[in-house]
């Protein structure tokens, strides 16, 4: 399909290859929100974000997952990929073609260390751990904020990040 046809600027074409973190504890997982500054704000998202160029993805989530989370990854595990595409009104309300991919890591840290956002003016504003119960399929409207739809990939797929994941 092309962008064209739905009204999009051919120019605003973006692919985006990220890197997240699929962190569960207790029964929660590890959930951060999407700044003022970030797109779409106030959702709910993956510790993660995007792979700079000639930077390995292992390497990236665990990057991401410090700046918005505080946390280390003592290990992780490459689980699966989701992709979403989206050709709608996006930032500056112009519409874009978007196509995000998404490498799911089920990551391993240290629980004890309380989760903070230590980037400042970045895309995240604030990290938590949210319990499943308050999380669809078990509470589809209890959530703490709009969910990105990665997030109920994840949630759909949980099992697949349960358990100890291999050394990085």
């Amino acid at each position: 399909m092309d962008s064209a046809d739905h009204g999009a600027d051919p120019n605003l074409r973006t692919q985006r290859l990220g890197a997240y973190a699929v962190v569960v504890h207790d029964d929660a997982l590890l959930l951060t929100r999407i700044s003022a500054s970030g797109f779409p704000a106030g959702w709910w998202a993956l510790p993660g974000g995007g792979v700079d160029h000639g930077e390995s993805p292992h390497v990236a989530v665990e990057r991401e997952l410090y700046e918005e989370t505080g946390m280390r990854a003592r290990s992780r595990r490459l689980v699966d990929v989701h992709d979403v595409h989206v050709v709608d009104l996006g930032r500056g309300d112009r519409y874009e073609d978007f196509h995000g991919v998404h490498l799911l890591y089920a990551v391993d840290v240290d629980t004890s260390v309380e989760p903070r956002v230590v980037e400042k003016h970045g895309t995240t504003d604030l990290v938590r751990w949210v319990p499943l119960a308050e999380l669809p399929p078990q509470a589809p409207d209890a959530a703490p904020g709009p969910l990105l739809p990665v997030v109920g990939y994840v949630l759909d797929h949980l099992d697949q990040f349960k358990g100890a994941p291999s050394a990085p």
